[in-house]
């Protein structure tokens, strides 16, 4: 629902704020006032065209903000739309530049405006199918069609999928299967590479490292001067000096211990030296095998460990070839029996719906007649299109009909598309008799009916002002009336006056109270010139209706 309206600078608005209550609400003036502009206002909010030309005189931009409290929800939307004198515009959700479109994308959840030119439920025959099934509480049998349907749809694709491989497939097979011998022949193993490079630095350098490795040979044990024989030595004189301190027996065995270091140390080297012996051969069968790897890395992968996680992907897709053609006979089984699904269900579905068809059309034609359309045929044109196992790929989600209201206003013409309907009353009181009947779950939204008084008085009058009553407990309805009845059953009534001021038009928004209400429905009652008689009667409606 509408919470809050400000127009600034549209046509003859220059500024007015409005701020919009629950329930019913009713907008009144004279001809010509401005009451199309504040309609027009919302328009722009639900996405309609704007141009240059509703800019008032003399300013470059036009700006229409509103704040809707969303249905069901406890958060609020703000929407500012702004016109240029260029013709562009801007729009903000929640002060978040957005495309215009985006306005469109949301409008259905906002607002709905009935009036000459508003069709936009009426434009979309899946609306037309939806009220249907809204009114049938078919939803639940609906969504098991739609789940049905796509599932249906997903086993085609697969299946499609499958096929064009198929095709490819002995194709494919065959440079799998040489790919994986390819690599499955090499024998890589995860860090390979890594490790072969380390093994080649050292080959590489064989001659400087024999040359190291003698020289901490000979400083380890080799020469007469070398740490073990000195060790040897060192041990001798502290195992003597332990006669008069026995405490340096420790130190004795701290020597012999960094001996067998260094022995130990001195054998592994030995070893280290030995593993050289082979160097020239080794280094050979290392390029070979690393000149090896970098060929499978620039076909398969960057490292060993991509190459063989490509191996082990490949070779799920030459299992997953290998048994395509049994999957390909298992998943038209599936889709067969999915299509089955999917026909009964949308038969069922389809029984509901025709089922139900001609009931409706009578509690429509009966509403219709009493909001003053008393000779009107309303009729419900379905149509259906039984699912083909040729075409499967055509199964709809929403079953297999198409729905259209068609409506005769008048006796002697035919029936016609309700959505080509000529007259903004007519109209109007076809929607609120749809609203007034359906059963949609949606709360507080807001309905606008403009012109829904056009050719009718009297008892007509005040019923489509109860039903207006009634809908606006579940929903926030906003009327443009110029009949006394309808303004006197809402709850809020707003007066739109339009007045010059140093040769501007002006129009400007009041929020009447009661006495103001009276005299303004006195002025529907009797014109410009208000009599007591007609203050009086004024009175009276207004308590009454209020009471209703």
């Amino acid at each position: 629902m509408i919470k809050f309206l400000r127009i600034k600078n549209l046509a003859t608005i220059e500024d007015i704020e409005l701020n919009f209550d629950e329930g019913f609400s009713i907008l009144t003036g004279e001809t010509g006032a401005g009451k199309s502009i504040i309609i027009d206002s919302i328009r722009l909010l639900l996405g309609e065209k704007g141009s240059a030309d509703i800019i008032r005189t003399g300013k470059t931009e036009a700006s229409v903000e509103a704040i809707f409290k969303l249905p069901q929800e406890k958060e609020e939307l703000y929407i500012q739309r702004q016109i240029s004198g260029e013709g562009g515009g801007k729009v903000y959700l929640n002060g978040i530049l957005v495309p215009v479109k985006r306005l469109k994308e949301i409008s259905d959840s906002l607002a709905d405006i009935y009036g000459q030119n508003d069709h936009i439920f009426l434009l979309h025959l899946e609306n037309h199918l939806n009220y249907l099934d809204s009114y049938l509480d078919a939803f639940s049998l609906r969504e098991e069609v739609s789940l049905a349907a796509q599932g249906l749809r997903s086993l085609l694709r697969e299946k499609k999928e499958l096929e064009t491989r198929e095709r490819e497939r002995n194709q494919r097979l065959d440079f799998l299967e040489f790919q994986i011998k390819e690599i499955e022949k090499a024998g890589l193993k995860p860090r390979e590479e890594e490790e072969l490079l380390y093994e080649r630095n050292i080959l590489k350098n064989a001659e400087k490292i024999a040359t190291l490795i003698e020289k901490a040979l000979d400083l380890s044990y080799a020469q007469e001067n070398s740490i073990s024989p000195l060790l040897a030595k060192l041990n001798t004189v502290v195992h003597e000096l332990g006669a008069f301190d026995p405490s340096l027996q420790e130190t004795s065995e701290s020597i012999n211990q960094f001996a067998i270091t260094i022995r130990e140390f001195s054998d592994s080297l030995i070893k280290f030296r030995e593993r050289q012996s082979l160097a020239p051969e080794k280094l050979e069968e290392l390029e070979e095998r690393l000149n090896l790897i970098e060929k499978l890395k620039r076909k398969y992968g960057g490292t060993t460990s991509d190459i063989l996680l490509y191996l082990e992907n490949i070779k799920r897709e030459y299992k997953e070839l290998l048994g395509s053609q049994e999957k390909l006979q298992d998943i038209e089984a599936q889709i067969q029996k999915r299509f089955d699904d999917y026909k009964a269900k949308a038969e069922k579905l389809s029984l509901l719906r025709r089922g139900g068809v001609r009931r409706l059309e009578k509690q429509i034609e009966k509403e219709i007649s009493l909001l003053g359309m008393k000779k009107a045929r309303f009729k419900i044109k379905i149509e259906t299109e039984p699912p083909q196992e040729k075409e499967m790929e055509k199964a709809r989600e929403n079953g297999t009909e198409e729905v259209e209201f068609i409506i005769s206003p008048n006796p002697g013409e035919e029936l016609r598309p309700l959505r080509k309907i000529a007259s903004g009353g007519e109209l109007s009181r076809v929607m609120l008799a749809l609203k007034t009947i359906g059963k949609e779950k949606e709360f507080l939204k807001t309905l606008i009916f403009d012109e829904i008084d056009s050719g009718i008085g009297g008892k007509t009058a005040e019923f489509i002002a109860q039903k207006l009553k009634d809908l606006s407990k579940r929903h926030q309805i906003i009327c443009i009336t110029h009949l006394p009845q309808i303004a006197s059953f809402a709850f809020h009534h707003y007066r739109i006056d339009k007045k010059i001021d140093k040769e501007r038009t002006f129009t400007t928004v009041k929020k009447l109270d009661f006495e103001e209400r009276v005299t303004e429905i006195g002025r529907l009652i009797s014109g410009s010139l208000i009599t007591g008689t007609a203050l009086q009667t004024a009175k009276e409606m207004l308590t009454r209706n209020l009471q209703k």
